[in-house]
């Protein structure tokens, strides 16, 4: 059902591999089904397909400009609006958009997951509580390197070469220095408990004052 009041909207950065995705999956599962919509800034990659596969791959893909912020800062606001939201979904093997899109409802509580969320001004302003999880560098490559050679089709040279060339310098420029925007700074991922019992503490609050105002 659509609710009848402005979302709660949280924003979950840090780097890749930091556990972002562990941290929103345990507030998801913490608060009653049907209270959080997720939107996944990776699904925003812009569509390459004008390029060929071997210009793709070369693209810098942790550099803000890669991403179609400015319509996932309209699907926020949609869903601000309790509209649904038509997000587009990602082809991670060819860089490409898949032609199909996901119609997401608006819910209690939007949740805006990416490394680079925080790094924004204009999905900062949206957001009424922002993460940012904070994890040693070596455990974000290894958890990278898994991920996209068993998830995306990727060979660990690739990922490697990858992390060298751009996620690394990305990260330093970018990502590292979005953490001063932070509300809430979430150590080791979803796996601190304490810090993540804290934010649904905190989220409960706000989406219950949201709803009796």
């Amino acid at each position: 059902m659509t609710p009848a009041y402005r979302p709660v909207v949280m924003g979950v950065a840090g780097g890749s591999g930091s556990g972002k995705s562990t941290v929103v999956s345990e507030v998801c599962r913490a608060l009653p089904p049907g209270t959080t919509a997720v939107l996944h800034h990776d699904a925003y990659y812009r569509d390459l397909s004008h390029l060929a596969f071997e210009e793709r791959v070369q693209v810098n893909f942790d550099h803000p400009e890669s991403l179609e912020t400015e319509l996932m800062v309209e699907h926020v606001a949609r869903l601000l609006s309790n509209a649904a939201a038509e997000v587009p979904t990602y082809d991670f093997s060819t860089h490409t958009r898949a032609p199909a899109v996901m119609c997401l409802e608006p819910r209690p509580l939007v949740i805006l997951d990416g490394i680079l969320v925080l790094a924004d001004a204009r999905l900062r302003e949206l957001m009424d509580v922002r993460v940012f999880v904070d994890t040693d560098a070596d455990v974000r490559l290894m958890r990278r390197l898994r991920r996209d050679v068993e998830e995306r089709g990727r060979t660990a040279e690739s990922v490697l070469d990858q992390y060298e060339a751009t996620v690394r310098p990305m990260h330093l420029e970018f990502v590292e220095p979005s953490k001063r925007h932070a509300d809430f700074v979430v150590p080791e991922g979803g796996y601190n408990r304490v810090a993540v019992d804290l934010l649904v503490t905190k989220l409960r609050d706000l989406i219950a004052a949201r709803q009796v105002a």
